[in-house]
């Protein structure tokens, strides 16, 4: 939801800055554009690698839990495999339908873990980018930005040099403590 509200207003602030009447922009001074990379100050971050490192932790630990699951799995397939062919109808049909089940089971519990995961990452993700916003906001504001853009949305072609992307993670640090 951030990176969608993020594309949409940094789509109203280039069309904001190219459509200014030359003498406004004049009057005005210079527009000055930063770019930002989003998932770069995220990943940098601080508070970033906290949260990747608590969801990395979650992640195997959900990881584990599936290995004897899998083994019975791949041993009850490899069964029907080999002894499949000397079983009676009744016996083979009995051993799939036992597989079949455990995967259902094994692929419902996957299902959960990604869900599971998804809202972990929202929730680690959710105070960082609240205080991104304000750190943006803020950096913004304090060094004379017409507007910040993000470099993964939109943005064709800028010059490196105005990339704020490490400035910002700096600030974010310091917001986050």
């Amino acid at each position: 939801m951030f990176f969608r509200t993020l594309k949409v207003l940094l789509f109203c602030l280039i069309v904001v800055c190219f459509t200014w009447n030359s003498s406004f922009a004049a009057d005005k001074g210079a527009v000055t554009i930063g770019i930002m990379n989003v998932q770069k100050v995220l990943i940098e971050s601080e508070p970033g690698k906290d949260a990747k490192k608590r969801f990395e932790v979650k992640k195997s630990e959900l990881e584990a839990g599936f290995i004897k699951e899998q083994e019975e799995l791949k041993e009850l397939q490899q069964e029907i495999e080999k002894k499949g062919s000397v079983w009676s109808k009744d016996k083979k049909d009995e051993k799939v339908l036992e597989f079949n089940k455990l995967r259902r089971d094994l692929q419902t519990k996957t299902e959960d873990a990604r869900m599971e995961m998804k809202q972990l990452q929202d929730k680690e993700l959710e105070p960082i980018i609240k205080a991104l916003e304000k750190v943006v906001d803020t950096y913004g504001e304090k060094n004379g930005f017409t507007a910040i853009l993000d470099s993964k949305n939109g943005v064709i072609y800028f010059d490196k040099s105005t990339d704020i992307s490490d400035a910002l993670i700096v600030e974010l640090n310091k917001a986050m403590k």
